[in-house]
């Protein structure tokens, strides 16, 4: 059994930024593993070393300085990595989710998985479509938000219990191939051990192109355009006092007042 694991290295901010156009400036940027693929990692090595699965194999849409990250995914378990960038990609502004999806499609029609595992979001844009809507193209069955999975897969059975409104969970089967997009908290990912990390270099790492996959440099262009970004007002102010309950107590009585919510 083999499962395909999409991974997305993400942009980290710091606290304080500065916009710049519709980005923000490179110099309060970082880069990580997003953090609901961290899960989904976890889960596929949890497979294999439960002898459900005999290969994890990850994918990553990226250039080359994201191959850091496609490192930890292979320090974790994964066995290979497959890491698609082209010179149509290079100024894409933002890579939407029919974009991701017309890439990923013919990955997986190559690489022909048992199971597909993505992360419910990404942390920088919040896409949270991306798994549904491969397994719509693919004619796979999917469950999205899945925060626990039986790891026996009897019978070719994927066993889910998945996150729904209002915190409602639904349990439902699942069957073979399917896509399965994780929540956070469904394990705990695992830090990369030193040996891991030396075993990581040596994992092969295939680097793709769009003609490579048989993907058109249209399918990139999406249709999504990204017009502004700024930082939101602050809808409500922050008052703070200093001083013992006792020597503040009076003012935030007066305050709440103020506001109607004390008679």
């Amino acid at each position: 059994m083999k499962i395909l694991v999409t991974v997305k290295e993400v942009a980290t901010v710091e606290d304080e930024f500065e916009i710049e156009g519709t980005a923000i400036a490179d110099q309060y940027l970082g880069e990580d593993l997003n953090e609901w693929d961290d899960y989904a990692i976890e889960e596929a090595v949890q497979l294999q070393e439960n002898g459900v699965a005999d290969e994890v194999v990850t994918v990553t849409i990226g250039p080359e300085d994201c191959e850091q990250t496609i490192r930890q995914a292979l320090a974790k378990g994964a066995d290979r990595a497959i890491r698609v960038w082209d010179d149509a990609l290079e100024g894409v502004d933002l890579l939407d989710v029919g974009a991701k999806r017309s890439i990923l499609q013919e990955v997986i029609a190559a690489e022909d998985p048992d199971l597909v595992l993505t992360g419910v979001q990404s942390g920088d844009d919040s896409w949270g479509a991306t798994g549904v809507s491969l397994a719509e193209e693919l004619d796979y069955e999917w469950a999205a938000v899945v925060n626990h999975l039986e790891h026996d897969l009897d019978d070719g059975i994927a066993a889910v219990r998945r996150e729904l409104e209002g915190g409602v969970e639904e349990l439902t089967d699942v069957e073979l191939p399917a896509v399965l997009s994780i929540q956070t908290g469904i394990n705990e990912p695992r830090y990369a051990s030193l040996r891991g990390i030396r075993q990581a270099q040596r994992k092969p790492l295939d680097v793709q192109t769009l003609g490579d996959l048989g993907v058109d440099e249209s399918a990139v262009e999406g249709a999504v355009t990204l017009t502004d970004m700024y930082e939101p007002e602050s809808e409500s102010d922050v008052t703070v006092w200093e001083g013992s309950a006792d020597e503040t107590a009076s003012e935030l009585g007066e305050l709440l007042r103020d506001k109607g919510v004390a008679p």
